[in-house]
């Protein structure tokens, strides 16, 4: 782990995040549930105390302690009379989150760090918790709390942003987000955000199990494809589709592993695969299957074009399925960071990813960036990495080397340093 330098002491800091997303399964619903954990985890393992408040399962305890990292389990009697995940009932959530939260986070958490002279700083995450962020700042103002108290309000997407009240957000918090993409579409709702780039906890840096790897290989010695991301029009799954049925035409004998979600738009993407030309086998198994049981129900449907992994796939097969793949499919339209991206290159894999928020991504030289909708792009640019190993695996290298520059450990670095200027500019007390 990378050592932080210390520019806030522990003992003067502590860390609110605001979430829906959090690391019951329950709450995992896409990236910001992987953001929520590990930044937290992070911040926590530095010895910072960190409060996470989010919409958690309602059949866990409503608190608990990991560490220095403090889970509270919000909106439970509203999961209970609606399962099925975190954000169902949403609206009825964001009403209660955003008037239970504030006073319980001042009274729980702030007020007593306060008393210790400790500084709060709020990270709140998305537009379902603006409504949390305009009563904690009103409440701050009641209690004369403001110069003890810094909120930071980050978009990972654009989301909900029709609804969104800008210049009463702009005056109650700092705005943040997580790439030069992000801040750029921002723009045009009249603000300015921070950006703060999103991270990938650094075991992701080990070696992968290369028996793993090897046996994958075995099973799909021509040419392995991957793509993981939810069933969304703005992750490409049709343009993903396309390419594949144009490199089964062309005799290169692809085979793609997906892993999507169960949006309504996964039947078009089916229905494409069908026109197509390709063949698709559902591949149902236990969420805690080990990489052995999945390898041999693969091996199975081996001459299967796509094989859907229609159950939860832990880092166990999926590192080593980003390493042995000749290539992974984050090819998304719109991306405001590209998480699976990074994690592939940190795998040692070769991800091809969009050109939006990809801050990371250098075109044939860390990775491949896809610049159109034409799936010829991905065919074309698939040959040429076929035919020259050396250059794939130079991609491959060059890709770790880069996603070690975005750890977790590294990025706390980026978000101390914003906070410091930050504080000095707002009048804020962080010593």
């Amino acid at each position: 782990m990378l050592s932080v330098p210390i520019v806030f002491s522990p003992d003067k800091i502590q860390f609110v995040m605001l979430s829906f997303e959090g690391p019951d399964h329950f709450a995992m619903a896409g990236g910001l549930s992987i953001r929520a954990q590990e930044l937290c985890s992070s911040l926590a393992t530095q010895g910072y105390d960190v409060h996470l408040y989010f919409i958690g399962d309602p059949m866990f305890a409503p608190t608990e302690q990991r560490g220095n990292w403090h889970l509270y389990r919000w909106c439970q009697w509203i999961s209970s009379a609606n399962p099925g995940g975190c954000y169902v009932a949403e609206r009825l959530k964001v009403d209660d989150y955003g008037r239970s939260v504030p006073p319980a986070v001042v009274r729980d958490v702030i007020v007593p760090a306060a008393q210790k002279g400790i500084t709060t700083v709020v990270l709140a995450e998305e537009w379902q918790t603006i409504p949390a962020v305009f009563r904690l700042r009103e409440a701050l103002r009641e209690n004369n709390l403001e110069s003890r108290v810094m909120i930071l309000w980050n978009a990972n997407n654009l989301y909900g942003f029709e609804g969104v009240n800008w210049p009463r957000l702009n005056e109650a918090c700092i705005i943040t987000s997580v790439s030069r993409y992000m801040k750029h579409r921002m723009w045009l709702w009249g603000v300015n955000p921070v950006v703060i780039h999103n991270g990938i906890p650094s075991r992701l840096l080990e070696p992968v199990n290369e028996d793993i790897v090897q046996k994958l290989r075995q099973i799909f010695p021509n040419l392995l494809l991957a793509k993981v991301g939810r069933y969304d029009v703005d992750k490409r799954w049709l343009m993903a589709m396309k390419a594949v049925g144009e490199m089964k035409r062309q005799g290169m004998r692809p085979t793609l592993i997906a892993r999507g979600g169960t949006e309504y738009h996964r039947f078009e993407v089916m229905r494409e695969a069908e026109a197509q030309g390709l063949t698709w086998k559902e591949l149902q198994l236990n969420p805690k299957a080990p990489p052995e049981e999945i390898l041999h129900e693969l091996d199975k449907c081996r001459d299967y074009d796509v094989l859907e992994l229609c159950f939860f796939v832990d880092e166990a097969f999926l590192d080593p399925l980003y390493a042995g793949a000749d290539a992974v499919l984050a090819n998304s339209g719109h991306e405001p960071f590209g998480l699976v991206g990074l994690e592939v290159m940190a795998c040692g894999g070769l991800a091809f990813v969009g050109s939006t928020g990809e801050d990371y991504a250098q075109t044939m030289v860390n990775s491949v960036v896809i610049e159109t909708e034409d799936p010829l792009e991905i065919v074309e640019s698939m040959r040429t990495l076929q035919a020259d190993k050396k250059l794939s695996q130079a991609l491959r290298q060059e890709g770790r080397r880069t996603a070690a520059c975005f750890t977790w450990d590294r990025i706390i670095i980026d978000l101390f340093q914003k906070i410091r200027f930050l504080s000095t500019s707002r009048g804020i007390e962080l010593n």
